[in-house]
């Protein structure tokens, strides 16, 4: 005679799914709750939270039955309808409390709960987590936002324009001579370079004008090293004082470069990374030696940083655009008519003014398999040196020659590293 364990196929005695919903909805119930106890909102706290998700989740669960997929509307409806009954004196006009932060976040903490057990419990965890820190940082927001400009407002509101509206209706596919011209991929790359732009203006607007020097050399760098050189030869200009800062801040602002390079690769390429990673980061180390030097040397711990522009303003994002495509096609021209020496030539020129746009490209076409990894980062490399050049002249031009001796004393030793790598790496 068989016994009990050699029943085939026996059903489980406890629902464990069921129990972890019920289990994982209390838990974000009471973490939510926490949060509500500690505003001493009248309406929920640390009891009636709890109460609201296991709610949610058991209505979920019985809906499942045949016949019963009304309940959970139904609790729905019985919840906001609790939520109106518990506010009866402020739609009477008898109290001045305005916020419906907390009914909100009933409501979602019920959807919550039935969402435990009908959908993804990783997603209901990340949504539960995000309403409770969400709720707590609730001061720190508002004084964020009361913190912001105008023209703050305006930078946010452009990326928005340049990623959310303009972005989508792009078509993505190849067009025009060597089918190398992707408009949906072109425009989405310049919304990451605007976006890294935004982030260290971000850090600026967090940090404030009074900023360190490693710190204002950092956040230039990410948001426009270009600008930044120029904004500090014209101070080198006027505060003679200023001038070893100055070159220092150029410097910090360009190795920070390497910076922006490694997150476009990453996010162009991923693939190849690795493959890249070795020269690039050996000159990027190079160049926080000699950052590192000059800093002990020049021992100023803090300056006033000079406020950046937007880094989200349409027109230099188009002009981005347009100088990115023309390397593209300058690119595959060079290549079918001259070989690497053409990529290089190109590297060189666009260099002097813009990095991202030939290593953007270069990272692309080492992804699509269109050209050799070794010549995209020697590409990479040609360009950043073209760049240095450019500032090292730029900061004489602007900043005087006593700026121009700093610049070039600090400069040099990056600047023949790179000659170096290009000529005996191999």
């Amino acid at each position: 005679m068989n016994g009990p364990t050699d029943i085939p196929n026996a059903p489980p005695l406890v629902d464990t799914d069921s129990i972890l919903s019920f289990a994982v909805a209390l838990g974000l119930g009471l973490l939510i709750g926490l949060q509500r106890e500690r505003t001493s909102d009248r309406m929920g706290g640390i009891r009636t939270f709890p109460l609201i998700a296991l709610f949610g989740a058991l209505t979920a669960d019985l809906s499942r039955n045949p016949g019963m997929g009304w309940l959970m509307l139904t609790g729905l409806i019985a919840m906001t309808v609790l939520i109106l009954l518990g506010n009866l004196d402020r739609l009477r006009g008898n109290d001045d409390h305005t916020g419906i932060t907390t009914e909100v976040s009933a409501l979602l903490v019920y959807l919550l709960g039935a969402f435990l057990v009908l959908g993804d419990k990783t997603v209901a965890v990340m949504i539960g987590g995000t309403i409770a820190v969400l709720l707590h940082f609730k001061p720190g927001m508002h004084a964020f936002v009361k913190k912001l400009s105008d023209k703050d407002l305006r930078s946010i509101m452009q990326f928005a324009v340049l990623s959310l509206i303009i972005l989508p209706i792009l078509p993505n596919r190849t067009f025009g001579p060597y089918d190398v011209l992707n408009p949906f991929a072109i425009w989405l790359l310049v919304v990451l370079i605007v976006g890294i732009g935004l982030g260290g203006y971000a850090v600026y607007k967090i940090v404030g004008a009074r900023a360190g020097t490693l710190v204002s050399g950092l956040i230039g760098g990410l948001i426009s090293s270009t600008a930044t050189t120029v904004t500090y030869a014209r101070l080198a200009r006027t505060q003679q004082k200023a001038t070893p800062l100055a070159a220092l801040v150029i410097l910090i602002a360009s190795t920070s470069m390497f910076i922006r390079m490694f997150v476009e690769i990453a996010v162009v390429a991923p693939r190849q990374f690795a493959a890249f990673l070795p020269p690039l980061a050996l000159l990027f180390a190079i160049s926080l030696c000699v950052c590192g030097f000059a800093f002990i040397r020049i021992q100023h711990r803090e300056n006033t940083m000079p406020e950046p522009g937007n880094p989200a303003e349409l027109k230099p994002a188009l002009i981005f655009g347009a100088l990115y495509a023309l390397i593209l096609l300058a690119i595959a021209a060079s290549k079918e008519y001259f070989g690497n020496r053409g990529i290089y030539v190109v590297a060189l020129i666009s260099g002097f003014t813009d990095v991202d746009a030939i290593t953007l490209s270069s990272a692309n076409l080492a992804s699509a398999g269109a050209m050799p990894v070794d010549t995209a980062w020697r590409a990479m490399v040609i360009a950043s040196l073209a760049n240095l050049a450019f500032k090292v002249g730029a900061a004489g031009f602007l900043g005087g020659l006593p700026l121009l001796r700093g610049v070039l004393a600090l400069f040099s030793i990056p600047f023949v590293a790179g000659l170096a790598v290009l000529w005996l790496w191999t």
